[in-house]
C-alpha cells in the first residue's frame, strides 16, 4: 500500500510540474498583443498544406505517467491534421560513464531512424527562438520532405552528426527544459501550429 501511495504521489507531482512549466512557457509565447495591433498568422494560413507525417524522437526510458497523459491527449488532437508518431530513443544504451560516448550512442539511434529526404528539426537550447506562428511556418516549409522529424536529446544534448544533419535548430523556451517537459511543450505547440495553419480557433 505504501509503495502504491508513493507511486501515485510521484505521478501526481510529475504531472503538476509538467503543467506548471507548460503554462509558464505558454503564457510567455502568447502574450496579448498591443492595443490596435493586428494579429499575425502564418504565411501559409489558408493555403493547402501537405500533411506530412510527424515523428517525435525523444531520448529516455520510463516516462512519467503524468507527462504521458498530456502527450497522449495532444497526439490524439493532432491526428485529424497529420499522421503523428511518438518514438523513444534508448537513453545511454551501452551504460557508458563517459558523457561523450553516451551522446554518440544515443545519436546512433537518431541517425538510424532519419531518412535522406526527412526534414529534421533539432531541439536545442541554442537554437532559434520560435513564436507559435513561426512553428506553423516551419510545418509549411517542411512540405518538401517526406517526413517531419523532431529530435529531443538526453541529458548531454546532441552529437555532431545530428547537428550537421538537422535542417533547422530551434528552442522552445529560454528556460532549460528536461526532455519530458520539452516533449509536452512541443506537442502542444504542434497542435497550436496546425490550428493557425487552418485558420481555426485554438481549442483548449
Amino acid at each position: 500500500m505504501g509503495r502504491l501511495v508513493k507511486a501515485f504521489s510521484f505521478s501526481y507531482i510529475s504531472f503538476g510540474m509538467a503543467m506548471c512549466v507548460f503554462t509558464t512557457v505558454n503564457m510567455k509565447n502568447h502574450q496579448a498583443p498591443d492595443s490596435g495591433a493586428k494579429a499575425r498568422g502564418s504565411k501559409y494560413t489558408g493555403q493547402s498544406i501537405k500533411p506530412i507525417p510527424i515523428h517525435i524522437l525523444t531520448v529516455g526510458k520510463t516516462r512519467s505517467p503524468g507527462v504521458q497523459l498530456i502527450v497522449k491527449d495532444y497526439m490524439e488532437k493532432l491526428k485529424p491534421y497529420c499522421p503523428v508518431n511518438d518514438l523513444r530513443i534508448r537513453s545511454n544504451p551501452k551504460n557508458s560513464i563517459d558523457a561523450r560516448v553516451q551522446v554518440e550512442n544515443e545519436e546512433t539511434g537518431f541517425m538510424n531512424f532519419i531518412k535522406p529526404d526527412d526534414w529534421v528539426v533539432m531541439l536545442d537550447e541554442n537554437g532559434k527562438d520560435l513564436k507559435s506562428e513561426e512553428m506553423a511556418d516551419l510545418i509549411g516549409d517542411a512540405g518538401s520532405g517526406s517526413r517531419l522529424v523532431f529530435c529531443i536529446g538526453g541529458a548531454y544534448g546532441h552529437g555532431m552528426k545530428l547537428r550537421e544533419r538537422a535542417n533547422v535548430k530551434v528552442k522552445l523556451s529560454s528556460l532549460v527544459l528536461n526532455h519530458e517537459i520539452a516533449l509536452v511543450v512541443l506537442v502542444e505547440q504542434l497542435y497550436r501550429a496546425w490550428t493557425i495553419l487552418k485558420g481555426q480557433k485554438y481549442h483548449h
